[in-house]
C-alpha cells in the first residue's frame, strides 16, 4: 500500500497526493486516490475540502476493476495497482460513467491489460467507440439487470441509473459482499484518513452540500434510483468519492429521499434544458442549477440529447419558468435543442419566464437564434443571454450565479402577483387546516415519525400554535431520546391531536418513542410518510424549520402544510399536569 503520512505539524493542504488501499469485503478492495488541497472534479463545486477518487478491485476467479480514476492520478494509481495484482490478468474494467478525464487512465489500462474487456452502459459505449478507435471491440455494453459472474459468488448485477448530468450512469451490486458500487450517488467531496463513515454526523454538511450541488437538479431521477436500490441487501455503499458508507446506511438513504422530497415541495420550479457537445454547456447548466437551488427554487434538469418529447412537455408543464442552453455546432443549435425549442413554442404558455445560455467556439449563432425565437414569441426574460466562449472560467461561472439569482427574483415577483388572485381550493384546504389547529391548544397529542417505513410515536402535551401566516407550531421533545435526532430542518412529522374518551393514549409514553403501538392501532400514511392515527380527533402534517436545545428538551418550530378535523363535535383529550413549586 502506498500511503504518504505527513508531518504532524503540517496542515493537510500540504500533504502529497497518494493512494490509500484497504480491504472492504471478501476478495474486494478499495484504492482511494486522494487529493488534499482543492477540488478538481466538479467545476461548480466550491467547498474545496479535497476529495478522493475511489476505484475498486474484486479478485475472484475472474478479476474486475471498477472505476479507474482520472488522468491526474493515472501514474500514482497504476503504480499502486501493480503492487496488488498482475495487470495482464485483469479480465474486466467496469466504468460507471465516462468522461474525457478518465480516458487517459482507461487507455493505459487497456495497453497493460490486453485481455481486459470494458463493461459499461450502452450510452457510454457509444461515447467510447470513437475514443478507443480500433480497440472498440473490447467494449461490452450492458443493460439493467444484466449480470457478470466472477466466480466465488461474485455475480455482479448492473443497474442503469441515467441522469441528465450522467446519462451513461451505471451502478453495480455484488451479492457476495453485499456492496453497492454507487458511483456519483451517496458520495462527498472531502478527504481525510477515515475510510469508513464511522463519524457520520461530521459528514452531514458535506453530504448535503454534495447533494445540493450535484443531484438536486436531477432529484426525480435520484428518487427512481433509490427505488431500484430498495430490494438490495446492503452491508456497504461504495461511492465514487469520499468515505465508504457502513455505519449510516439507513440514515443516508433516508436523507436522500427527504432531500429529493424537499425539491418536490418547493413552491417554484424551473425546467433547465440543455445539450452539450464538449461538456462546457453542461458546466454552465450545473452552475445555474446550483444557484437556483441556493435561492430555494426547485430545478428539473433535462439533457435534451436523452429526453423524449413527452418527458420534455410534461416537465415544462409543471414548471414556472424555463432556461434553455445550447452549444453552437456548424453555426446552429443541435437538432435536439431545435426540437426542444419547437416544443416550447407549441406547448408552453407565453406567460412563463425564460432564459438562454450557451457556449461556443467562434460565433455563437445558436444562442442568438434561441434568444430571437423566444423574443418573437413574447416570452418574458429573466436575464440577458449568457454567452461563454470555450470552457467556462471563474468569471463565467460567477455570471451564471448572478443570472440565476436574477431569474429567481423575477419568479418570486411573478408569484406574488399570482397569489393575489383568489384560490378557492387553497382556501378550502386552509379552512380544514385551521379547524384542526383550533383543537391544538392544551391538547394531548402523539407525534409520529417514520424511518424506512418503520413508524414511531411519542405522547406530548407541550404544543402551542406559534404563527398564523404561515401556520406554525412549537413543541418540545425529550433531548436524550435517540429518535429525537431524526428531527432536523426539512424533516417531516405528523401531530395527532387525541380525542377525549378514546384509549389511544395508553399505547404511547411521554418518556420515550413507541413502535409497538402501530401493531394495534389503525393508521394511514400522510403525504410525508408519517402515520395519521385514524382514531384521533384531528391531525396536522408538519415540516421542521428550526430546533433549539432547552434544558433536557429540544424546542422545535415547525410549519403546518395541511391538516384535518375528523370529528367536528369531539373534544380534545387534555393532559392535567401537577403543580410545580419553585423555591
Amino acid at each position: 500500500m502506498t500511503l504518504t503520512t505527513p508531518s504532524a505539524s503540517l496542515p493537510t493542504t500540504f500533504r502529497s497526493r497518494d493512494v490509500q488501499v484497504a480491504a472492504i469485503g471478501p476478495q474486494s478492495q478499495v484504492l482511494r486516490s486522494r487529493t488534499w488541497d482543492r477540488l478538481k472534479f466538479e467545476v461548480e463545486y466550491s467547498r474545496q475540502r479535497g476529495t478522493t477518487a475511489n476505484a475498486y478491485l474484486i479478485q475472484a476467479d475472474k478479476i474486475a476493476l471498477l472505476d479507474p480514476p482520472g488522468e491526474s492520478f493515472t501514474d500514482l494509481y497504476l503504480t499502486e495497482l501493480q503492487h496488488q495484482i498482475n495487470l495482464s490478468q485483469i479480465d474486466y474494467i467496469v466504468t460507471s460513467h465516462v468522461n474525457a478525464n478518465r480516458l487517459t487512465t482507461l487507455t493505459q489500462l487497456l495497453d497493460l491489460a490486453p485481455q481486459g474487456q470494458i463493461i459499461c452502459s450502452r450510452a457510454a459505449a457509444n461515447t467510447l467507440k470513437i475514443a478507443l478507435g480500433n480497440r472498440a471491440d473490447r467494449l461490452c455494453p450492458v443493460r439493467s439487470g444484466d449480470t457478470l459472474d466472477l466466480g466465488q459468488g461474485h455475480v455482479l448485477e448492473f443497474i442503469r441509473v441515467s441522469t441528465p448530468r450522467w446519462p451513461d450512469g451505471l451502478c453495480t451490486y455484488d451479492p457476495a459482499s453485499q456492496i453497492l458500487f454507487s458511483d456519483k450517488l451517496f458520495g462527498a467531496h472531502c478527504c481525510d484518513d477515515a475510510l469508513w463513515d464511522e463519524q457520520w454526523r461530521q459528514l452531514e454538511d458535506d453530504r448535503r452540500y454534495y447533494f445540493d450541488c450535484l443531484h438536486s437538479p436531477q432529484a426525480k431521477q435520484v428518487e427512481t434510483a433509490l427505488e431500484l436500490f430498495e430490494p438490495l441487501a446492503l452491508k456497504t455503499i461504495a461511492p465514487g468519492h469520499g468515505p465508504l458508507v457502513r455505519y449510516s446506511l439507513s440514515r443516508l438513504r433516508q436523507d436522500y429521499r427527504q432531500w429529493c422530497q424537499q425539491q418536490a415541495l418547493q413552491p417554484l420550479r424551473v425546467a433547465l434544458l440543455y445539450a452539450s457537445a464538449y461538456g462546457n454547456t453542461a458546466r454552465l447548466a450545473a452552475s445555474i442549477a446550483q444557484s437556483l437551488n441556493a435561492a430555494q427554487i426547485a430545478v428539473e434538469a433535462i439533457n435534451c440529447e436523452q429526453a423524449d418529447p413527452n418527458t420534455l412537455i410534461d416537465t415544462l408543464s409543471r414548471c414556472d419558468g424555463f432556461i434553455i442552453g445550447s452549444p453552437t455546432i456548424g453555426g446552429h443549435a443541435p437538432v435536439q435543442i431545435q426540437t426542444a425549442l419547437g416544443l416550447i413554442l407549441t406547448n408552453v404558455p407565453k406567460t412563463k419566464l425564460s432564459g438562454v445560455f450557451g457556449s461556443y467556439g467562434w460565433s455563437g449563432e445558436a444562442i442568438d437564434e434561441l434568444e430571437q425565437k423566444l423574443k418573437d414569441a413574447n416570452y418574458p426574460v429573466g436575464f440577458k443571454p449568457l454567452r461563454v466562449r470555450f470552457s467556462p472560467n471563474d468569471a463565467a461561472l460567477e455570471a451564471c450565479t448572478v443570472a440565476a439569482a436574477q431569474f429567481a427574483q423575477q419568479l418570486r415577483k411573478r408569484q406574488k402577483q399570482q397569489e393575489a388572485r383568489p384560490a378557492i381550493a387553497a382556501a378550502a384546504q386552509s379552512d380544514r387546516t385551521a379547524q384542526a389547529l383550533g383543537r391544538l391548544i392544551g391538547s394531548l397529542c402523539v407525534v409520529t415519525t417514520q424511518t424506512d417505513g418503520s413508524h414511531t410515536g411519542l405522547l406530548t402535551a407541550w404544543v402551542a400554535q406559534a404563527s398564523i401566516s404561515p401556520p406554525g407550531l412549537m413543541l418540545t421533545l425529550p433531548g436524550e431520546a435517540p429518535e429525537t435526532s431524526q428531527f432536523r430542518p426539512g424533516s417531516g412529522f405528523v401531530l395527532n391531536i387525541l380525542k377525549e374518551g378514546r384509549a389511544v393514549r395508553r399505547h404511547f409514553s411521554a418518556q420515550g418513542y413507541s413502535t409497538a403501538a402501530f401493531d394495534h392501532l389503525p393508521f394511514e400514511a400522510a403525504t410525508n410518510g408519517c402515520a395519521i392515527l385514524t382514531d384521533a380527533l384531528a391531525y396536522v402534517e408538519c415540516t421542521v424549520v428550526e430546533l433549539s436545545p432547552v434544558g433536557d428538551q429540544v424546542l422545535i418550530y415547525a410549519t403546518v402544510q395541511r391538516g384535518e378535523l375528523f370529528d367536528n363535535s369531539g373534544m380534545p383529550a387534555i393532559q392535567h399536569r401537577p403543580a410545580v413549586h419553585c423555591a
